[in-house]
């Protein structure tokens, strides 16, 4: 059996609560820690352009207080890379952002953005970030990706996560035998391969189960989970699951 996948826990919707009312609190940083005192092997923060979860003080104190890598979840702009340059994150996963969006929609257009995409990965390499692209399932975005000169992938399993929950059995298998091809075609290149976006603990189970991926990013469902059981209890049971799914590998 593989190596069990790393847990990155996305603190943006502890923001999301604490400037809900403008407080203090709760604290994302707390939220970080308590994440790693439970299990988890990182911690994921996305400052958006609008700010409105993760602040720049917040990556600031998660950079330093963190024992854990942090990944940095960014557009690919200048704004952004001159901050991720000035905090050194372990990590940057760059993403696309449009302010009317609810929550991140989809992977980057990693063709057409190709040439600029190259221009920044390269600009965060030379900071000693390592550089992940958050991307659709396909053969076309995973070749882009790899001749863009990221190491890293993040597979979107949004659309096959959407289609799970309104029953689409259909549609939830073909979205599942895209991320299964893609994960193969980034190991085949040699790209490390993560994924995230809507996952539970159902389906972190299930995409654990694909031997390629070697981490998982999620925020939301684990915040949400630890309104009724607490955050510890809610990554337990979601490493669990995890576990289970590499099990079947």
């Amino acid at each position: 059996m593989r190596h069990l996948p790393r847990l990155g826990v996305n603190v943006d919707h502890v923001a999301t609560l604490r400037n809900a009312r403008g407080s203090s609190y709760p604290d994302p940083l707390r939220a970080a820690l308590v994440a790693v005192a439970a299990g988890a092997d990182g911690v994921t923060a996305h400052l958006r352009e609008d700010r409105r979860h993760i602040r720049d003080e917040d990556m600031a104190r998660l950079k330093r207080e963190l024992s854990v890598p942090l990944n940095f979840e960014m557009a690919a702009t200048n704004e952004m890379v001159a901050i991720a340059i000035d905090t050194r994150p372990h990590a940057c996963c760059l993403v696309p952002e449009r302010r009317s969006e609810r929550t991140t929609e989809g992977g980057l257009n990693v063709h057409d953005g190709h040439d600029h995409l190259k221009l920044v990965a390269a600009e965060l390499r030379r900071a000693g970030v390592r550089v992940s692209l958050f991307i659709e399932p396909g053969r076309t975005a995973v070749e882009a990706a790899d001749s863009i000169g990221a190491p890293v992938v993040e597979l979107h399993t949004g659309s096959w996560c959407d289609a799970r929950a309104h029953g689409e059995t259909e549609r939830a298998r073909h979205e599942f035998e895209r991320l299964r091809d893609a994960a193969r075609l980034a190991e085949e290149l040699g790209l490390e391969c993560h994924a995230g976006h809507g996952l539970d603990f159902e389906t972190a189970e299930t995409i654990s189960a694909l031997p390629q991926i070697m981490e998982l990013n999620i925020g939301h469902f684990l915040v949400s989970e630890a309104i009724f059981v607490g955050l510890p209890a809610a990554i337990a049971k979601m490493r669990a699951a995890m576990q289970a799914g590499r099990a079947r590998a």
